[in-house]
C-alpha cells in the first residue's frame, strides 16, 4: 500500500515553511489554511510509514499556533508524550524525511534531542514535560539559555503522580512557565459552548493578571452581607466554568477551556500569554484525536497507533498470521484462569488494549483496574489487593514497569506479596525504538530475592506460565514475553502449572550447548541444526526460569559440552550473569569449559524492523551459530598452544 507521490496533498503555504520563523510572518487566515495542509500532509505520510496518527491530527491548530507565537527553538517547546509530535517534526526543518518516520534510519516517532534543536527534551513516556520545563525555567533564570519553557502535556499524562509533583514545585518556586493541557479524553471540564468561548475571548483582550485583580476586588464593591456570598459564588462559577480550581490552587493562572482547534481563540490567548505572564501558567484546551479524518474519528482509539493505511478508506494493511499474538494469549489464559479462580484480578496502567486486558474487562468489569499512567501507583495498588488475599496480575510493558521499581522492591518484594508481573513487550520492539525496548526487567527482577523470573519461549509455554504464576501464593513472580505474534507451536487446550526452577532439553547434543531464556529459543534450533550440518553436535535447552535457576540442568550442560552460550533478550547482568556466578561458584570455570553470553550490545537500538534489531544485536541464528564456532576454534587454539 505504498503511497504514490502523485496523490499527495497540495499544500502551497505549507511549501513555503522550512522553519517555524515563516509562520511568524504570515496572517491568521493564513495559518488557518496552513494548519490544514498540515493536517492533510500529516495524514498522507502516516499513511505510509504507520505510526500514533490521532494524537497528532488532534494538535494540528495548536502546533501551529505554538510556533507562529513563540520563538522557537529559542523558546524551549517540550512534548508531552512525543506521539504528539508529528506535525511539529513537519514545521521543524524535518518534512522531506517525515516518510521515514519510525524506519531503520529515519526520523523517530517521539520527540528526539539528537534529531532536531526543535526537540529540546526526548519524551517517548509521559508525564515528563512539567518537571524539565521547569528545569528549563530554573536554569534560564541563573543565567542559562534564555526564552520560555512551554510544556504541552496531555493524552492521559496528568494520570501521573510526576505531572502534579511538578506543578506543585512549580507553583511553589513562581517562575515564569507556560503548562499547555491538551485535554482530549478526560473531561477535565465541559464541553465547549459559547460561555467557554466567550469568557476565553475576555481572558484574552486584556491582561489575564488585571483581570484576575478585578474578580476578587469586585466583591468589595457591594454592600458587607452580600460580599461573602459573592466571593462564593465566584469560586463556585469558577470552578464549574473553567475546572481551574486545582490549578490556581497548585499556583497557576489558570485559562480556558478554549478550543483547541479554533485559531481564533489560541492565537490571541497565546499572544498574551508571552506578553504578560509573569509566573506559571495553565492553558487547557480542548481537542479531539483524529480531528479532520474521518476514518481516525471514527476507530475506538480514534486512530491511536496505526499501520499503512490507505488514506481514501483508511484500511489499514496488516499482515495476516497462521499464529496468535502473545498479548492475546496471555488475556484469553487469563481468563481461563479467572473463569476458575474468583480471587483473579487484573490491573493496567492506562494500557488496556495494548496488554490484552481489554478483554479481561470484558468478562471481568469488576475485577479489571485500570489506574491510568500511574505505574508506581499500579504497583503498590497491586501489592494491597494481594495483601487483601486477591491474586492480582499487573500486566505492565517491561518499558514501563521500570517506573514502578522502587515500589516493586519496597512494597512488593520486602513483603513478599504474590504480585504476579505479566511483562509484555519484553526484548527489541521495533518502531518504537530505544526507548520502548524491554531491556532491562530480567535483570532488575532478578536479583531481587524471593522473586520468581520467567520467560516464555512462545506462545505454548506463555499460557502455562500464566497458570504458573497463578499457583505461586507465597511470593511475587513475573514472566516476560515479547511483541507480535507467536512462533505457530501447538496449543494447549489448557495451561499447567510449570515445576519452579526446572527447564527443559529441547535437543541433546555433545559439543556445543545453546541454553536459551526466552523467546529466542527458535533461532537457538536453528542454528543447531546449521551447526549439526557441519558435524558439530549440538545441544539446546530452554531455561524457563532466570531465578531460580535450574541448577542441575545447568551443571550437566557444562560437564557434558565444550561450550555452553546463553542467549537472552536482555542487557548484560541478567540470566547469563546468574549462570556466570553459578559456574563459578561449583568451580564448573576450572574444567576448561569456554562459556559465552549473548545480551543486547551496551547501547540504545534505534528504531528499525524487529528482524534487522535482532540482526544489529547480534542475536541472529547465524549470530549464535559463529558465537558457538569462534568458541570451538578459540578451545582448539589453546589445546594447540599447550602442546
Amino acid at each position: 500500500m505504498a503511497e504514490d507521490p502523485h496523490q499527495r496533498p497540495a499544500t502551497p503555504l505549507l511549501d513555503r515553511v522550512e522553519r517555524p520563523a515563516a509562520l511568524r510572518r504570515l496572517s491568521d487566515r493564513d495559518l488557518k489554511r496552513l494548519a490544514d495542509e498540515l493536517r492533510a500532509e500529516t495524514i498522507s505520510a502516516v499513511s505510509v510509514t504507520g505510526g500514533h496518527l490521532g494524537a497528532g491530527l488532534g494538535v494540528v491548530e495548536l502546533t501551529v499556533a505554538i510556533h507562529a507565537v513563540f520563538d522557537t527553538p529559542r523558546d524551549r517547546l517540550i512534548w508531552d508524550v512525543g506521539h504528539q509530535a508529528y506535525p511539529h517534526k513537519i514545521l521543524t526543518g524535518r518534512r522531506e524525511r517525515i516518510r521515514t518516520l519510525r524506519q531503520g534510519g529515519g526520523l523517530s516517532g517521539f520527540t528526539k534531542r539528537s534529531e532536531s534543536d526543535y526537540d529540546p527534551f526526548g519524551a517517548a513516556h509521559s508525564s515528563t514535560s512539567i518537571s524539565a520545563a521547569l528545569g528549563f525555567a530554573a536554569a534560564r533564570d541563573l543565567g542559562g539559555d534564555p526564552g520560555d519553557a512551554i510544556a504541552v502535556i496531555g493524552d492521559g499524562a496528568l494520570s501521573a503522580g510526576m505531572a502534579y509533583e511538578a506543578m506543585n514545585n512549580a507553583g511553589g518556586l513562581g517562575k515564569r512557565l507556560i503548562v499547555i493541557l491538551n485535554d482530549n479524553e478526560m473531561s477535565i471540564a465541559p464541553p465547549v459552548g459559547a460561555m467557554s468561548a466567550y469568557l476565553s475571548r475576555i481572558y484574552a483582550g486584556a491582561p489575564f493578571q488585571d483581570l484576575k485583580a478585578a474578580a476578587k476586588t469586585a466583591a468589595s464593591f457591594l454592600p458587607p452581607p452580600f460580599r461573602e456570598g459573592a466571593r462564593r459564588a465566584k469560586d463556585m462559577f469558577k470552578s464549574l466554568a473553567f475546572g481551574g480550581s486545582l490549578f490556581e490552587e497548585l499556583g497557576f493562572s489558570y485559562i480556558g477551556p478554549l478550543d483547541g482547534h479554533d485559531l481564533d481563540q489560541l492565537l490571541p490567548v497565546l499572544r498574551t500569554v508571552k506578553a504578560r505572564a509573569d509566573g506559571p501558567v495553565l492553558v487547557h484546551v480542548l481537542t479531539k484525536k483524529g480531528k479532520g479524518y474521518a476514518p481516525a474519528e471514527a476507530a475506538r482509539d480514534r486512530g491511536h497507533a496505526t499501520a499503512k493505511f490507505d488514506v481514501a478508506t483508511g484500511a489499514q494493511a496488516k499482515a495476516a498470521s497462521n499464529a496468535p499474538s502473545y498479548t492475546k494469549v496471555f488475556a484469553t489464559s487469563l481468563i481461563d484462569e479467572a473463569e476458575r479462580d474468583d480471587k483473579i484480578v487484573a490491573v493496567t496502567a492506562a494500557m488496556p488494549d495494548g496488554t490484552g486486558l481489554n478483554l479481561f474487562a470484558e468478562r471481568f468489569p469488576k475485577r479489571c483496574f485500570d489506574v491510568g499512567i500511574a505505574e508506581q501507583h499500579g504497583v503498590t495498588f497491586s501489592a494491597g489487593l494481594a495483601a487483601g488475599g486477591m491474586k492480582p496480575f499487573a500486566a505492565i510493558y517491561s518499558t514501563f514497569l521500570q517506573r514502578g521499581y522502587d515500589q516493586v522492591v519496597h512494597d512488593v518484594a520486602i513483603q513478599r506479596l504474590p504480585v504476579r508481573f505479566a511483562i509484555d513487550r519484553a526484548g527489541l520492539v521495533g518502531a518504537d525504538g530505544a526507548t520502548h525496548a524491554g531491556s532491562f526487567d530480567i535483570a532488575f527482577l532478578a536479583n531481587l530475592p524471593g522473586f520468581i523470573v520467567m520467560a516464555a519461549a512462545d506462545e505454548a509455554e506463555l499460557r502455562h506460565m500464566v497458570a504458573t504464576a497463578r499457583a505461586i501464593d507465597d511470593g511475587p513472580s513475573a514472566f516476560r514475553f515479547p511483541r507480535g505474534d507467536g512462533v505457530g507451536v501447538e496449543m494447549p487446550e489448557r495451561g499447567a502449572p510449570l515445576e519452579i526452577g526446572r527447564g527443559r532439553m529441547m535437543r541433546e547434543g555433545t559439543r556445543v550447548a545453546l541454553l536459551s531464556f526466552g523467546a529466542r529459543l527458535k533461532e537457538c534450533l536453528k542454528a543447531a541444526e546449521e551447526l549439526e550440518a557441519m558435524g558439530l553436535s549440538s545441544s539446546v535447552a530452554d531455561a524457563r526460569f532466570a531465578k531460580p535457576l535450574d541448577r542441575d540442568l545447568i551443571l550437566r550442560l557444562a560437564r557434558e559440552h565444550e561450550v555452553l552460550i546463553t542467549i537472552e533478550e536482555g542487557a548484560i547482568g541478567g540470566f547469563g550473569s546468574h549462570v556466570m556466578h553459578l559456574l563459578a561458584e561449583e568451580g564448573a570455570l576450572e574444567s576448561g569449559l569456554r562459556i559465552r553470553s549473548m545480551v543486547f550490545p551496551d547501547t540504545f537500538l534505534d528504531q528499525d524492523s524487529p528482524v534487522r534489531m535482532y540482526q544489529t544485536a547480534g542475536m541472529s541464528a547465524a549470530d549464535i551459530k559463529a558465537k558457538a564456532i569462534a568458541a570451538l576454534e578459540a578451545g582448539a587454539e589453546r589445546i594447540a598452544a599447550k602442546a
